[in-house]
């Protein structure tokens, strides 16, 4: 056998959603902080992420998370988020993922019962409490970087749809949130090629009205995520499909998109701090949000929330690269 690179890799789903875990053959990534890694990463090491996330080796909707030394004394690990639409500064499935496949590995110390780990990520610190019984891990809590709204009904002309209004909230990554009946479509996964199709019409009419920008971070902008609400929905109990870029549907509720909707709802006086907000997604799965603190980020309101899910490992692999190879960075379809 000839191998050019080999990556070793635990995967897990959360709540339906894949976390592959890259656990070695990356190496240390350039930069003194994770941001800076982050854009590194973009920059110059992209190919891992196209070799990792598309086919052959994975496929249209896969996620994944490279596991480094920290870069701040007061982080356990650090991690870097991988996914077809590219590389983001905080996801939160794959935080719940990472937390398991560190627990269930015994790559950090496993306390009963509760294990807190502490990731260095792009965003931001991001602390996890991983209920554990008997060894193993029952569900993962995390605790988000500050998450706020950006704007409430906001409007833009999308072709083929003609106005739509939306709220833009900041939850890790910035979500465009859309009521499914405003681009007149029913909220069913028989029509999902569509509901893809309306999303994707939204990220590229914002990004034509004006990408938003983190406030602390320039390296944080651009939307790539519409959040579809489901009729009903409301501060208790909400529904969605969440449309991604450059177009799938993340399967589980999507923990920055749940921080990125308490913050809309409480911005909308809909949701008060402590009380529990469970968020279900397009195939059925729940997160449970929750405030926990309110806060502010560059003079914007802001809040603290906690996403609470569980994970499962599913395997354990390495991936080679063979010289050979006629698809070295991958392909979509």
């Amino acid at each position: 056998m000839r191998t050019k690179r080999v990556f070793s890799a635990v995967d897990s789903h959360t709540e339906g959603m894949p976390t592959r875990v890259i656990t070695g053959g990356v190496g240390v990534i350039p930069g003194a902080t994770m941001a800076e890694r982050r854009a590194h990463f973009m920059a110059d090491l992209d190919h891992i992420r196209t070799l990792l996330m598309y086919e052959p080796r994975g496929h249209a909707a896969m996620s994944g998370a490279i596991l480094q030394p920290p870069t701040r004394p007061d982080a356990d690990w650090g991690v870097v988020y991988i996914e077809v639409s590219g590389c983001l500064p905080m996801c939160g499935h794959g935080t719940i993922g990472v937390a398991t496949v560190l627990v269930e590995t015994g790559m950090v110390d496993v306390v009963e019962p509760v294990t807190t780990i502490r990731l260095d990520t792009p965003a931001g610190l991001v602390v996890a409490e991983v209920r554990v019984e008997d060894g193993a891990a029952q569900s993962v809590t995390i605790r988000n970087v500050p998450s706020f709204s950006v704007a409430l009904d906001r409007s833009v002309t999308v072709p083929g749809l003609g106005e739509v209004v939306y709220d833009l909230a900041y939850g890790g990554n910035f979500y465009a949130i859309v009521p499914i009946e405003a681009v007149g479509l029913p909220f069913d996964r028989a029509h999902g090629q569509r509901i893809l199709a309306a999303g994707l019409h939204i990220m590229d009419a914002i990004a034509e009205d004006g990408e938003p920008v983190h406030p602390l971070d320039p390296g944080i902008r651009g939307v790539r995520h519409v959040q579809f609400t489901a009729p009903g929905s409301n501060a208790e109990l909400s529904r969605h499909a969440m449309a991604i870029h450059p177009g799938w549907f993340d399967r589980s509720p999507c923990g920055t998109g749940t921080s990125a909707r308490m913050a809309q709802l409480h911005a909308r006086g809909e949701l008060a701090a402590g009380a529990d907000f469970v968020n279900e997604s397009f195939i059925g799965t729940r997160f449970i949000g929750r405030i926990v603190e309110e806060t502010e980020v560059a003079g914007l309101p802001a809040v603290v929330p906690t996403i609470t899910g569980r994970a499962w490992l599913t395997g354990t692999a390495q991936y080679f690269l063979d010289p050979r190879d006629p698809f070295p960075q991958g392909f979509l379809l």
